[in-house]
């Protein structure tokens, strides 16, 4: 959805919370191009942890920089007033090349939990998308992490390059995860989406969360099993690793962006020979956001025929419209938990989540994440201007 908003009144509103000084910009802007490391001074939450600690989030980012250190500091502030104890903020600012830090402090934020040398915090949080996720994977202890994790509850989100970390986790440790908004993404946003602020308060406080959708499906379905998936280059990236889980009877998720059909269907067909997608009882797509690359095939090959090919070849039900993916309004649900998927009366489906950590809201005020009442929704979008 998409508001029409009191600029003033937004405007008074972050100045507001700038004002007050929670959190100091720092780092670079993304108009240089360093080769070395920039470092950047780290910022200390005012807000000392609960007694439980059930209010820490620790910032991990994995993959690209973000190029807008305001869009940061917002996403961090927001973070801050609903309640959080916000750790790690300086990975929010960092660069190198075109990652988010060098190799070996994109590797720190996720092993100094494994190895102890940090507090397991209830929240893992991604900064953002883009690449560099891979090249972590082998230096990381999946194991001794996930379960540090499973012992606190933790609750790690992100999506699109990010999931290698997620997809890796439950390979090696069966930790199950969240497909869910990440700081530079969403919460860094001037006006973030209302159906995503909402879903990510349902969906991390409900201990069962149902989504409903009513794309049209050519026939009814009925089955359960182990949710799980990302995005489709980087679980094509991963087969034949041992960073990829093995799913016997589970359901698969599959989203991705600017990517045209027959590619899609080239890391389809990968999955497929791999025999990946005949040991599920489903296949979910969430949104897949075309290119604008076309060439002279692809006006008679579509999204459509790629669905078809699928669906003949996996021989299993391949359901669309998953409200995921790289745009603005997308759901928060787990990867790696029980998930039930029904027929609706109205020709969708829905899919119901079980078995997940949840957050604890007495100790939190997740409703600061939700937009002023002045912007309220008026029409549906398509796009996200920031897409990972």
């Amino acid at each position: 959805m998409t508001w029409q908003p009191s600029r003033r009144n937004f405007l008074k509103a972050s100045a507001a919370a700038a004002g007050a000084g929670i959190l100091t910009a720092c780092g670079s802007s993304g108009t240089a191009q360093p080769t070395q490391p920039t470092k950047a001074k780290p910022v200390q939450p005012k807000r000392t942890p609960t007694r439980s600690g059930d209010n820490v989030l620790r910032v991990v980012a994995p993959s690209g920089f973000a190029d807008n250190s305001d869009r940061t500091e917002t996403g961090l502030t927001r973070l801050y007033n609903a309640g959080f104890t916000v750790t790690n903020q300086q990975a929010g600012y960092r660069r190198y090349q075109r990652f988010a830090g060098t190799d070996a402090e994109r590797i720190a934020d996720f092993q100094d939990v494994a190895s102890g040398r940090v507090a397991t915090p209830k929240v893992l949080m991604g900064l953002r998308g883009g690449y560099g996720a891979a090249r972590l994977l082998p230096h990381i202890d999946f194991e001794r992490l996930g379960a540090k994790m499973r012992e606190r509850g933790t609750l790690f989100f992100g999506f699109s390059d990010v999931c290698a970390i997620q997809l890796a986790l439950l390979a090696k440790s069966n930790m199950s995860s969240f497909a869910g908004p990440m700081i530079y993404s969403e919460f860094g946003k001037p006006v973030p989406s209302v159906y995503t602020m909402e879903s990510f308060i349902r969906g991390t406080t409900d201990t069962e969360n149902t989504l409903s959708i009513s794309a049209i499906q050519r026939s009814g379905v009925n089955v359960e099993g182990t949710f799980w998936g990302g995005n489709l280059s980087v679980i094509a990236s991963l087969v034949g690793s041992p960073y990829l889980p093995d799913i016997q009877g589970g359901i698969l998720f599959l989203e991705d962006v600017s990517e045209q059909p027959y590619r899609i269907e080239r890391m389809l067909q990968t999955l497929h020979l791999a025999g990946i997608l005949s040991k599920q009882r489903a296949i979910v797509f969430g949104d897949f956001r075309m290119g604008t690359i076309r060439d002279v095939y692809d006006s008679n090959y579509n999204f459509s025929s790629v669905i078809n090919t699928v669906s003949r070849v996996a021989k299993v039900p391949v359901l669309t419209g998953f409200p995921f993916g790289h745009i603005a309004n997308k759901a928060t649900f787990p990867l790696g938990a029980h998930a039930k998927i029904r027929s609706t009366s109205n020709g969708g489906y829905s899919v119901t989540f079980s078995g997940y950590p949840t957050l604890n809201p007495s100790g939190l005020m997740l409703d600061a994440l939700l937009p002023p009442p002045a912007y309220q929704p008026i029409e549906a979008v398509a796009e996200d201007p920031v897409t990972e």
